[in-house]
């Protein structure tokens, strides 16, 4: 008899049906990927010189945040390309023997994506650079004075890397990509042309005010848009919407806890304990991350980069400071002396560098 937990099942069906679903949603080809207009045209170029040349194409490096395309344009270039792509990340690549294993089971033309490749251990980015530039590896054998160097020639092949952290990757490495493309984040109209293909593909109706609605809350993240709109989507079928418009669309994601500017509950967490329990700052990031029941990178790399771009947290050397415009958007009045100058490292036990 299973002692499988039915709830368990369900999660994992769940899970599976999301990826399934955000796999559909992904275009397949560079005329129908939204956005990134320069990226496009300049990764356009390449693909269409090496089908040219009838080579492969020149080893591809994408940058940016997470959730705007880099993973979906890794497999655009293995579509124009007409090659299988190979999946795998830079965690999983801790040793040179791993690399090694992947390298030489590669076909002629095949694809690589490597995401956060920025991760992988420095033993394998060193074998990488050969494989890259030379299209060989050297597979060393035994160890101390009876070792032995075989080197292994490599089938041509396109490697396609995605960092969020391209500042992380070493010159060599990042020296021997042919086209390097940093991805930014779209804009309202970019992000309600994603939201109406993705809204067709997932037979939802939403009218131009509701996808309006949707893409400002959106965070400038295509990833986001759809998730939002799925989330949407489900509020719509539950209360009986045939058609989303601008009060369906708030109504749902109001219930989600996304606000008008796209700030989420962690977000809003972070904000109000700086404006109200510190007062605007500044305030050490661990001490605020006890404050909202996070862990501390949770906060640096997730709630952060949204607010500092929106101007409603800055980071300065003695803490992070709530804005004025930070005030306004949680309906407070910024105190006269939001940032107190009189805080040292040896008077205010809140602070602390980081």
């Amino acid at each position: 008899m299973s002692t499988e937990d039915p709830r368990e099942r369900v999660g994992t069906t769940q899970a599976a049906e999301e990826k399934q679903l955000e796999a559909a949603l992904r275009p397949k080809a560079l005329e129908d990927f939204v956005g990134q207009r320069t990226v496009r045209a300049q990764l356009s170029l390449v693909l269409e010189s090496a089908k040219l040349r009838q080579q492969a194409a020149d080893h591809v490096l994408l940058s940016g945040p997470p959730g705007l395309g880099k993973t979906t344009l890794a497999m655009i270039v293995a579509s124009e390309m007409s090659a299988p792509l190979r999946i795998t990340s830079g965690p999983a690549i801790q040793h040179a023997g791993d690399l090694a294993a992947i390298l030489s089971s590669l076909a002629e033309g095949e694809v690589l994506f490597v995401d956060e490749i920025h991760r992988m251990s420095r033993p394998a980015e060193e074998m990488l650079y050969m494989a890259m530039e030379d299209f060989r590896v050297d597979i060393i054998v035994g160890k101390g004075a009876g070792a032995t160097s075989i080197p292994l020639e490599l089938p041509a092949f396109t490697l396609v890397g995605a960092t969020t952290r391209a500042g992380l990757l070493p010159g060599p490495l990042r020296d021997r990509f042919g086209f390097t493309a940093h991805l930014e984040y779209y804009s309202p109209d970019e992000l309600e042309r994603v939201l109406r293909r993705s809204a067709g593909m997932l037979d939802v109706a939403v009218t131009d005010a509701g996808f309006t609605e949707i893409a400002t809350r959106s965070r400038g993240t295509p990833r986001i848009a759809n998730r939002l709109l799925r989330r949407v989507r489900d509020w719509a079928l539950v209360h009986g919407v045939q058609q989303v418009d601008r009060d369906a669309a708030s109504e749902a994601l109001n219930t989600y806890e996304v606000d008008i500017r796209g700030l989420d509950r962690l977000d809003r967490a972070v904000l109000e304990a700086l404006c109200t329990t510190f007062r605007g700052g500044p305030v050490g990031l661990s001490t605020l991350a006890v404050i909202v029941g996070e862990e501390t990178e949770t906060v640096e790399t997730v709630a952060e980069p949204y607010l500092v771009r929106e101007g409603l947290l800055a980071r300065t050397p003695r803490g992070r400071v709530a804005t004025e415009a930070a005030f306004k958007h949680l309906g407070l009045t910024p105190p006269e002396d939001t940032r107190t100058e009189n805080h040292t490292p040896d008077t205010d036990p809140l602070w602390e560098e980081r």
